[in-house]
Protein backbone atom coordinates (compact mmCIF):
# COMPACT_ATOMS: atom_id res chain seq x y z
CA UNK A 1 0.00 0.00 0.00
CA UNK A 2 2.82 2.35 0.91
CA UNK A 3 4.64 1.60 -2.35
CA UNK A 4 1.42 2.16 -4.30
CA UNK A 5 0.90 5.59 -2.69
CA UNK A 6 4.55 6.46 -3.32
CA UNK A 7 4.14 5.47 -6.97
CA UNK A 8 1.07 7.70 -7.32
CA UNK A 9 2.93 10.59 -5.69
CA UNK A 10 5.88 10.22 -8.07
CA UNK A 11 3.52 9.97 -11.05
CA UNK A 12 1.78 13.15 -9.93
CA UNK A 13 5.13 14.94 -9.60
CA UNK A 14 6.21 13.87 -13.08
CA UNK A 15 2.86 14.97 -14.48
CA UNK A 16 3.25 18.42 -12.92
CA UNK A 17 6.82 18.68 -14.28
CA UNK A 18 5.71 17.65 -17.79
CA UNK A 19 2.86 20.16 -17.73
CA UNK A 20 5.18 22.92 -16.52
CA UNK A 21 7.82 22.18 -19.17
CA UNK A 22 5.15 22.00 -21.88
CA UNK A 23 3.75 25.40 -20.90
CA UNK A 24 7.26 26.91 -20.91
CA UNK A 25 8.37 25.38 -24.22
CA UNK A 26 5.13 25.64 -26.22
CA UNK A 27 5.46 29.38 -27.11
CA UNK A 28 8.87 28.73 -28.68
CA UNK A 29 7.65 25.72 -30.64
CA UNK A 30 4.61 27.69 -31.77
CA UNK A 31 6.82 30.62 -32.84
CA UNK A 32 9.06 28.38 -34.96
CA UNK A 33 6.13 26.58 -36.59
CA UNK A 34 4.38 29.86 -37.43
CA UNK A 35 7.56 31.27 -38.95
CA UNK A 36 7.51 28.41 -41.50
CA UNK A 37 3.74 28.43 -42.02
CA UNK A 38 1.99 29.66 -45.19
CA UNK A 39 0.58 33.14 -44.60
CA UNK A 40 -3.01 31.98 -44.85
CA UNK A 41 -2.38 29.54 -41.97
CA UNK A 42 -0.41 31.82 -39.61
CA UNK A 43 -2.17 31.97 -36.22
CA UNK A 44 -4.94 29.77 -37.62
CA UNK A 45 -3.30 26.36 -37.32
CA UNK A 46 -0.87 25.29 -34.63
CA UNK A 47 0.86 22.85 -36.99
CA UNK A 48 0.92 24.12 -40.60
CA UNK A 49 -0.03 21.75 -43.40
CA UNK A 50 3.17 22.63 -45.29
CA UNK A 51 6.41 24.41 -44.44
CA UNK A 52 7.57 27.44 -46.40
CA UNK A 53 10.42 29.95 -46.24
CA UNK A 54 8.25 32.82 -47.50
CA UNK A 55 8.38 34.73 -44.21
CA UNK A 56 12.17 34.52 -44.10
CA UNK A 57 12.31 35.52 -47.76
CA UNK A 58 10.36 38.67 -46.92
CA UNK A 59 12.85 39.51 -44.20
CA UNK A 60 15.98 38.96 -46.27
CA UNK A 61 14.88 39.78 -49.83
CA UNK A 62 11.66 41.80 -49.61
CA UNK A 63 8.85 41.79 -52.15
CA UNK A 64 6.80 44.06 -54.41
CA UNK A 65 4.65 45.02 -51.41
CA UNK A 66 7.33 45.53 -48.79
CA UNK A 67 10.90 46.66 -49.22
CA UNK A 68 13.47 44.44 -47.57
CA UNK A 69 14.83 45.79 -44.32
CA UNK A 70 18.43 45.16 -43.25
CA UNK A 71 17.67 42.13 -41.09
CA UNK A 72 21.05 40.47 -41.47
CA UNK A 73 22.72 43.80 -40.75
CA UNK A 74 20.50 44.21 -37.69
CA UNK A 75 21.50 40.75 -36.48
CA UNK A 76 25.18 41.68 -36.90
CA UNK A 77 24.52 44.95 -35.05
CA UNK A 78 22.99 43.02 -32.17
CA UNK A 79 26.03 40.74 -31.99
CA UNK A 80 28.48 43.68 -32.08
CA UNK A 81 26.63 45.76 -29.49
CA UNK A 82 25.83 42.88 -27.15
CA UNK A 83 29.29 41.30 -27.28
CA UNK A 84 31.07 44.62 -26.74
CA UNK A 85 28.79 45.66 -23.88
CA UNK A 86 29.05 42.26 -22.19
CA UNK A 87 32.85 42.26 -22.39
CA UNK A 88 33.06 45.78 -20.93
CA UNK A 89 30.60 44.93 -18.15
CA UNK A 90 32.50 41.79 -17.14
CA UNK A 91 35.87 43.55 -17.41
CA UNK A 92 34.81 46.57 -15.33
CA UNK A 93 32.93 44.44 -12.80
CA UNK A 94 35.96 42.20 -12.22
CA UNK A 95 38.25 45.17 -11.56
CA UNK A 96 35.78 47.06 -9.35
CA UNK A 97 34.76 43.89 -7.52
CA UNK A 98 38.39 43.03 -6.78
CA UNK A 99 39.08 46.57 -5.55
CA UNK A 100 36.07 46.55 -3.22
CA UNK A 101 36.94 43.14 -1.78
CA UNK A 102 40.74 43.06 -1.63
CA UNK A 103 42.03 46.65 -1.54
CA UNK A 104 41.99 48.87 1.53
CA UNK A 105 41.05 52.49 0.80
CA UNK A 106 38.95 55.22 2.37
CA UNK A 107 35.29 55.13 1.41
CA UNK A 108 35.27 51.50 0.32
CA UNK A 109 32.23 50.58 2.44
CA UNK A 110 30.41 53.74 1.33
CA UNK A 111 30.93 52.83 -2.33
CA UNK A 112 29.76 49.27 -1.71
CA UNK A 113 26.63 50.50 0.09
CA UNK A 114 25.96 52.88 -2.78
CA UNK A 115 26.19 49.95 -5.20
CA UNK A 116 23.65 48.04 -3.11
CA UNK A 117 21.38 51.09 -3.21
CA UNK A 118 21.75 51.35 -7.00
CA UNK A 119 20.57 47.75 -7.40
CA UNK A 120 17.15 48.81 -6.09
CA UNK A 121 17.14 52.18 -7.88
CA UNK A 122 14.79 52.38 -10.93
CA UNK A 123 17.16 52.74 -13.86
CA UNK A 124 14.54 54.40 -16.06
CA UNK A 125 14.90 57.59 -13.98
CA UNK A 126 18.40 58.01 -15.46
CA UNK A 127 17.19 57.49 -19.03
CA UNK A 128 16.83 61.18 -19.95
CA UNK A 129 20.08 62.38 -18.28
CA UNK A 130 21.99 59.54 -19.97
CA UNK A 131 20.49 60.45 -23.34
CA UNK A 132 21.46 64.12 -22.91
CA UNK A 133 25.02 63.10 -22.03
CA UNK A 134 25.21 60.89 -25.12
CA UNK A 135 23.96 63.78 -27.29
CA UNK A 136 26.48 66.20 -25.79
CA UNK A 137 29.34 63.74 -26.39
CA UNK A 138 28.40 63.44 -30.04
CA UNK A 139 27.84 59.70 -29.99
CA UNK A 140 24.09 59.77 -30.67
CA UNK A 141 23.11 57.39 -33.49
CA UNK A 142 26.38 55.46 -33.25
CA UNK A 143 27.56 52.10 -31.93
CA UNK A 144 29.27 53.88 -29.05
CA UNK A 145 25.97 55.46 -28.07
CA UNK A 146 24.54 51.98 -27.57
CA UNK A 147 27.64 50.42 -25.99
CA UNK A 148 29.19 52.96 -23.61
CA UNK A 149 26.12 53.63 -21.39
CA UNK A 150 25.75 49.85 -20.98
CA UNK A 151 29.44 49.22 -20.22
CA UNK A 152 29.01 48.71 -16.47
CA UNK A 153 26.67 46.49 -14.48
CA UNK A 154 25.95 47.12 -10.79
CA UNK A 155 24.72 43.54 -10.41
CA UNK A 156 27.94 42.12 -11.89
CA UNK A 157 30.04 44.26 -9.53
CA UNK A 158 28.02 42.94 -6.60
CA UNK A 159 28.53 39.34 -7.73
CA UNK A 160 32.29 39.70 -8.21
CA UNK A 161 32.74 41.58 -4.94
CA UNK A 162 31.12 38.81 -2.95
CA UNK A 163 33.00 36.09 -4.82
CA UNK A 164 36.43 37.69 -4.41
CA UNK A 165 35.77 38.07 -0.69
CA UNK A 166 35.76 34.27 -0.54
CA UNK A 167 39.22 34.05 -2.14
CA UNK A 168 41.81 33.39 0.61
CA UNK A 169 43.73 36.54 1.42
CA UNK A 170 46.89 34.44 1.77
CA UNK A 171 46.83 33.75 -1.98
CA UNK A 172 46.68 37.46 -2.78
CA UNK A 173 49.38 38.35 -0.25
CA UNK A 174 51.71 35.66 -1.62
CA UNK A 175 51.32 37.08 -5.14
CA UNK A 176 52.09 40.58 -3.87
CA UNK A 177 55.22 39.33 -2.11
CA UNK A 178 56.35 37.81 -5.43
CA UNK A 179 56.07 41.27 -6.98
CA UNK A 180 52.83 40.83 -8.94
CA UNK A 181 50.86 44.00 -9.65
CA UNK A 182 47.20 44.22 -8.73
CA UNK A 183 46.14 43.95 -12.39
CA UNK A 184 48.32 40.87 -12.81
CA UNK A 185 46.73 39.34 -9.71
CA UNK A 186 43.25 40.04 -11.12
CA UNK A 187 43.86 38.50 -14.53
CA UNK A 188 46.31 35.72 -13.61
CA UNK A 189 44.89 34.61 -10.24
CA UNK A 190 41.50 36.05 -9.35
CA UNK A 191 39.71 35.69 -12.70
CA UNK A 192 40.92 32.12 -13.41
CA UNK A 193 39.60 31.16 -9.96
CA UNK A 194 36.26 32.77 -10.80
CA UNK A 195 35.69 30.98 -14.13
CA UNK A 196 32.34 29.49 -13.08
CA UNK A 197 30.95 32.73 -11.66
CA UNK A 198 32.27 34.62 -14.69
CA UNK A 199 30.36 32.27 -16.97
CA UNK A 200 27.12 32.90 -15.08
CA UNK A 201 27.65 36.67 -15.01
CA UNK A 202 28.61 36.82 -18.69
CA UNK A 203 25.63 34.72 -19.83
CA UNK A 204 23.13 36.70 -17.78
CA UNK A 205 24.59 40.01 -18.96
CA UNK A 206 24.65 38.84 -22.58
CA UNK A 207 21.02 37.73 -22.46
CA UNK A 208 19.94 40.92 -20.72
CA UNK A 209 21.77 43.14 -23.22
CA UNK A 210 20.57 41.07 -26.18
CA UNK A 211 16.98 41.75 -25.17
CA UNK A 212 17.51 45.50 -24.66
CA UNK A 213 14.95 47.54 -26.60
CA UNK A 214 14.15 50.92 -25.04
CA UNK A 215 17.65 52.40 -24.96
CA UNK A 216 18.64 51.17 -28.42
CA UNK A 217 15.39 52.51 -29.84
CA UNK A 218 15.98 55.95 -28.33
CA UNK A 219 19.66 56.37 -29.20
CA UNK A 220 19.62 55.12 -32.82
CA UNK A 221 17.51 56.27 -35.76
CA UNK A 222 19.26 54.83 -38.85
CA UNK A 223 18.14 51.41 -40.07
CA UNK A 224 21.76 50.46 -40.75
CA UNK A 225 22.60 50.79 -37.05
CA UNK A 226 19.47 49.32 -35.52
CA UNK A 227 19.66 46.10 -33.53
CA UNK A 228 17.33 43.22 -34.31
CA UNK A 229 15.12 44.05 -31.33
CA UNK A 230 14.55 47.59 -32.55
CA UNK A 231 13.93 46.48 -36.12
CA UNK A 232 11.28 44.01 -34.97
CA UNK A 233 9.62 46.74 -32.89
CA UNK A 234 9.45 49.02 -35.94
CA UNK A 235 7.76 46.45 -38.21
CA UNK A 236 4.67 48.14 -39.66
CA UNK A 237 2.59 48.24 -42.82
CA UNK A 238 2.41 44.91 -44.71
CA UNK A 239 4.45 43.23 -41.98
CA UNK A 240 1.68 43.90 -39.46
CA UNK A 241 -0.94 42.48 -41.85
CA UNK A 242 1.03 39.26 -42.30
CA UNK A 243 2.48 38.20 -38.94
CA UNK A 244 4.58 35.42 -40.47
CA UNK A 245 7.64 37.68 -40.87
CA UNK A 246 7.20 38.77 -37.26
CA UNK A 247 7.55 35.17 -36.12
CA UNK A 248 10.53 34.65 -38.43
CA UNK A 249 12.26 37.74 -37.02
CA UNK A 250 11.59 36.50 -33.49
CA UNK A 251 13.20 33.15 -34.35
CA UNK A 252 16.29 34.98 -35.62
CA UNK A 253 16.38 36.93 -32.35
CA UNK A 254 16.01 33.84 -30.15
CA UNK A 255 18.32 31.47 -32.00
CA UNK A 256 21.72 32.92 -30.89
CA UNK A 257 20.66 32.87 -27.23
CA UNK A 258 19.59 29.23 -27.53
CA UNK A 259 22.88 28.21 -29.16
CA UNK A 260 24.89 30.11 -26.56
CA UNK A 261 23.04 28.44 -23.70
CA UNK A 262 23.42 24.94 -25.17
CA UNK A 263 27.16 25.42 -25.73
CA UNK A 264 27.83 26.70 -22.20
CA UNK A 265 25.10 24.84 -20.32
CA UNK A 266 27.54 22.77 -18.22
CA UNK A 267 29.57 25.80 -17.14
CA UNK A 268 26.33 27.66 -16.48
CA UNK A 269 25.05 24.89 -14.22
CA UNK A 270 28.35 24.81 -12.27
CA UNK A 271 28.23 28.56 -11.81
CA UNK A 272 24.64 28.52 -10.59
CA UNK A 273 25.55 25.88 -7.98
CA UNK A 274 28.45 28.05 -6.88
CA UNK A 275 26.26 31.15 -6.58
CA UNK A 276 23.66 29.41 -4.42
CA UNK A 277 26.13 27.27 -2.48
Amino acid sequence: MVQHNKGLTNSFKYLIIIIGISIAVFPYIYMVLQSFAPWNEVDRKIVPTILTLRSYNWLLVGSKIAQAKPWLRALINSVIVTTSSTFLMVFSAAIVGYALSKLEFRGRNTIYNFILFQMFYPAIILLVPTFLIVKSLGIYNTYLGMIIPKAMSIWAIFMYTNFFRSVPQEVIDAARVDGASELRIIFRIALPMSRSITMVVALFLFMERWQELLWDMIVVKDYGLMTLNVLIATMKGPYAVYPGPMYAASVLLTFPILILFLVFSKDFAKGIKLVFK
